[in-house]
């Protein structure tokens, strides 16, 4: 009982709080961080460390969510290069289009998890955009849904890159997010090189 009411005098000493106070500041301050982290992942699998998957999208051992299924890489389609702006098309607000989100400027398609990421779910505030910087935050802040890492540790860069290795495992990789400037230069590059062999043509035929 002594060794009790010492660690009592202690709390009030260094924290300047009544035993009371503290261990109802610090119960609040779990549960907080358990209803945050549970928002997103399961404890558990949270601090599971990161693994390299062996296959791109077909592990049978994704718990990543846990009525989810592992995405079959026949039903998606392939979208290439893609902006920012055109892959808002892919929110969910089109029932005929897949549902694409990006991490690290890398598109999957999360149609199968459709549960999660469907209008009206959980996360589908991150669909049709590069979350990358509010899954390394843990956040679900409008302004923090996007592919912007300056400012960010390593803790959370360790965190961003979990959720990466995740999504390799889970969903099919269907493209990669390019900035208006380098999807013009290629189509320009295309329309060129195109235009050459035309005119080349004619001279093989000589």
């Amino acid at each position: 009982m002594e060794i009790f009411w010492r660690a009592m005098e202690q709390i009030n000493w260094y924290t300047g709080l009544s035993p009371t106070a503290f261990f109802t500041i610090l119960a609040s301050m779990i549960f907080v961080f358990q209803m945050v982290s549970s928002m997103f992942v399961s404890p558990e699998e949270f601090n599971k460390p990161p693994t390299v998957p062996v296959s791109s999208s077909n592990s049978a051992n994704s718990n990543l969510f846990v009525n989810d299924t592992v995405a079959d890489a026949s039903q998606s389609v392939q979208v290439g290069r893609l902006t920012e702006q055109q892959l808002r098309a892919y929110d969910g607000s089109d029932p005929n289009k897949p549902l694409l989100m990006a991490i690290k400027g890398q598109i999957y398609d999360v149609s199968s998890g459709r549960t999660f990421y469907g209008p009206g779910s959980p996360y589908s505030m991150f669909v049709g955009k590069d979350a990358s910087r509010a899954l390394a935050l843990l956040s679900f802040k409008p302004e923090d849904i996007n592919g912007n890492l300056e400012g960010l540790n390593e803790e959370e860069l360790v965190i961003l890159q979990d959720w990466e290795y995740k999504f390799m495992e889970k969903y099919v990789k269907v493209g990669e997010l390019v900035s208006e400037e380098a999807l013009n230069e290629r189509s320009e590059n295309g329309h060129q090189s195109t235009d050459t062999n035309r005119e080349e043509e004619p001279n093989k035929d000589q």
